[in-house]
């Protein structure tokens, strides 16, 4: 019902989650909206200055050709101009009326020419100012341009990132729900299994109280007709009975020694760090080792620091091995523990460690008291930091006497009763108390002492920095301690308290814990014999029949695995044939390829008329010549052509240049092919390539994906195997509550036999 809960809220508040995400994604699908509504603004606005910037380069356009057309016109007006001052000059000797005339015309000219180039000026600037203005408008309206594109990718970005998110969010969700639906459909399930279990354990109660007490009726009768005496009250008979195991103790054991464990390895390392520290510390003040030589106080005391490895490391080994002793099918208690001596000479050796330098240290806190730089403060503290000293180092011998009291059932099971065992575990955890007590002090002081120091002139880093170590190390221990303390004060109860093994008003001893695991071997070999399934028999004649069959089929099995490796063998030298003739095939028509076309030349050299020697210019010298020099070869990049010096006619030169033509002409087809041919093979291979390596992106891509589906499902199995193994943990909480259940009807009814034997006694005393 507890995991129903806890997956109830679990779904409760991934389903809060859930909405929230929704109204989230609300409020982003909103802000997408607005955005692409700003967008579409600044869309047509964008539109808008388009379309004036069309305007303004229209009427640039009509003013270029009205320019031009004026310019055309000036053209005009100064050719008609020239004309004029031309006929002007040919008609001066005429009468004054026609110059007055010519100067008329001329005034006028100049009239319209001044206002046209007026004009054209007046065009220029505007024309001018204009291209000025649009170049302003079109950089301006570009750079808003770059602004609002780049705006608009990064919100489309982030839009986009947000839907990748919350996608993968609601589906993860999703895929949650379903997981958690089908959880609580398997929990439902279980639970009802619980529920009809419980029914039938409880039935089964029933039935067992039943005939317990049934039980107990035929028991007390039969203790009353034939048991002559009750063996607990004698320790002697006592003794003689079986002692109990309780499995639930030995796990609380191993966990509370698992924990003091980690705490003891946690103080170990703390102490080491101490010790070594305050080495180190020696050797730096009050005088430097490096410099000059120390005192042989401090020689000594860091000659017995150097060993402190040796009295800490047992420590924690011995404790390692006592965690080790006790499992979950062994007996554990004072009178059996032990590796329990183990630590207690361990820890008596570290405490004799401790009295054995105490009084180095004090030394050295007076030599240090004893130096011409050390203020009075400073000497205060060094007397407090002996005080604290020498108060750890009693409560370590208090705790070293209570470690060695706990120790001694180990060797003699009657040397401590129960109520001495707990009146030593109560003092041990005033002690520990104590110790976290010492050790606060003495990092108080020490910090102090710290502080000080760092105010003096003379120190060196190498100090401050062994100081700072040394109060990291003992700030460590007292958390050590202060966690062992508190440790130590939870579990008194289960410390001090009996764990009910030992016969009934007896201690218990080595031997009988022996006894009593031996026993408990036995009795789960004898059920695990009892419960195993035992083979059925076969008759003698179906044996013999069957045992033909199988020498038969083993027979003729060898002699078809002998075949098969025979037709193997054919096989592989058959194929060795086969691949020896094809490459015999394929010489033989690479062979044919060249006679033939050997033999295409040769025809075509008698059909051209010449005869083969002198169309052949590589197969030798001509037959003519036989005085003739010996051939020469023109080897090249393209190929070799031989040369045969000789003389020969003008048809010979010919035909031998038309061969050296042909046979160039013919290599540079032939390489040129070959090119193509790579080309086209570098360019099938390179998209060959091309999609091999998009085929390894979508391969890379699906193995990621695969990788965290696999991911998934591995914390998915693990969630379930931990879900697995609380409920086991409550299946088996609920056994051995219902074994505890039995376990004290059984004492019941012990104890009320041991009533009716005192009651028999007494009826027979009165009698």
């Amino acid at each position: 019902m507890a995991n129903v809960t806890d997956l109830q809220s679990k779904y409760s508040k991934l389903a809060q989650e859930y909405s929230k995400l929704r109204a989230q994604n609300q409020v982003l699908k909103k802000a997408v909206v607005d955005e692409q509504t700003a967008s579409c603004s600044l869309k047509d606005e964008l539109k808008q200055k388009e379309q004036s910037l069309r305007k303004v380069e229209q009427e640039m356009d009509s003013l270029s050709f009205r320019n031009q057309q004026l310019t055309k016109r000036v053209e005009l007006l100064q050719e008609e101009l020239l004309l004029s001052e031309s006929k002007s000059k040919k008609s001066k000797n005429k009468g004054d009326s026609p110059s007055q005339v010519s100067l008329q015309t001329q005034s006028v000219f100049d009239e319209d020419l001044q206002k046209k180039i007026q004009e054209n000026e007046r065009l220029h600037i505007q024309f001018h100012e204009a291209d000025e203005q649009f170049r302003r408008q079109e950089a301006q309206l570009r750079v808003r341009l770059d602004q609002l594109e780049k705006e608009s990718e990064q919100h489309q970005a982030v839009v986009d990132a947000l839907n990748r998110k919350y996608t993968d969010a609601i589906e993860k969700l999703q895929n949650d729900k379903a997981l958690l639906e089908v959880n609580a459909q398997t929990l439902e399930r279980e639970a009802k299994d619980c529920r009809i279990r419980t029914e039938e354990c409880q039935q089964q109660l029933r039935k067992y109280q039943s005939e317990v007490s049934s039980q107990l009726k035929h028991s007390s009768s039969v203790i009353q007709e034939k048991v002559p005496f009750n063996d607990t009250q004698l320790s002697d008979y006592n003794s003689l009975n079986v002692p109990l195991h309780n499995r639930r103790h030995q796990l609380k054991a191993r966990d509370v020694a698992a924990q003091a464990l980690g705490f003891v390895q946690s103080l170990v390392s703390a102490l080491l760090n101490l010790h070594s520290y305050t080495e180190q510390r020696v050797h730096i003040y009050p005088l430097d080792s490096s410099i000059e030589a120390i005192s042989p106080v401090n020689l000594k005391f860091s000659q017995y620091l150097h060993e402190n490895a040796s009295y800490l490391r047992p420590l924690e080994e011995d404790l390692l091995q006592l965690h080790h002793s006790i499992t979950e099918d062994s007996i554990t208690a004072l009178e059996t523990l032990v590796k329990l001596q183990d630590f207690s000479r361990s820890f008596s050796s570290y405490s004799s460690f401790l009295q054995k330098i105490l009084p180095y240290q004090l030394q050295s806190l007076e030599e240090d008291c004893e130096a011409s730089l050390c203020t009075a403060a400073l000497a205060s503290k060094n007397r407090q930091l002996q005080k604290d000293m020498k108060k750890l180092t009693a409560v370590f011998q208090k705790l070293k006497s209570y470690v060695a009291l706990l120790a001694l059932p180990s060797v003699c099971s009657d040397a401590m009763c129960q109520s001495s065992a707990n009146a030593v575990f109560t003092q041990m955890s005033a002690c520990l108390h104590g110790l976290h007590d010492a050790a606060t002090e003495l990092s108080q002081h020490y910090s102090q002492k710290a502080s000080l120091e760092q105010g003096l002139p003379t120190v060196t880093q190498k100090l401050c920095t062994t100081n700072e170590c040394l109060l990291s190390s003992l700030a460590s221990l007292t958390n050590s301690c202060g966690k062992m303390a508190t440790f130590f004060s939870n579990n008194l109860d289960f410390l001090a308290s009996c764990p009910g093994y030992g016969p009934r008003g007896g201690f218990l001893n080595p031997q009988q814990a022996d006894s009593v695991m031996e026993n408990k071997r036995r009795a789960a070999t004898y059920m695990s014999t009892i419960r195993k399934v035992q083979s059925e028999s076969v008759p003698y004649r179906e044996a013999l029949a069957n045992r033909h069959v199988l020498t038969s089929s083993t027979e003729s099995r060898e002699g078809l695995m002998q075949q098969v490796a025979q037709s193997q063998e054919k096989i592989s030298r058959l194929e060795q044939e086969k691949e020896h003739w094809l490459l015999e095939a394929q010489l033989g028509q690479v062979r044919l390829q060249k006679e033939i076309q050997r033999i295409a030349q040769l025809e075509a050299q008698i059909t051209t008329g010449h005869p083969p020697e002198t169309h052949s210019a590589a197969d030798g010298p001509d037959p003519m010549c036989a005085d003739a020099p010996e051939p020469l070869q023109d080897t090249s990049v393209i190929g070799m052509l031989t040369i045969t010096p000789c003389s020969e006619s003008a048809a010979d030169q010919e035909s031998r240049e038309h061969l050296i033509k042909h046979h160039y002409m013919s290599r540079v087809s032939e390489i040129t092919a070959q090119l193509q041919m790579c080309d086209s093979k570098a360019v099938h291979f390179h998209a060959e390539c091309r999609a091999v390596a998009k085929r390894l992106a979508m391969a890379e891509k699906s193995r990621e994906t695969l990788t965290e589906e696999l991911k998934v499902a591995h914390q998915n199995i693990t969630r379930l195997q931990d879900e697995l193994s609380t409920t086991k943990r409550s299946y088996e909480d609920q056994l051995s509550m219902m074994s505890d259940h039995l376990c004290s009807m059984n004492d019941t009814l012990s104890k009320q036999r041991d009533e009716i034997d005192s009651l028999k006694l007494a009826s027979k005393e009165r009698r």
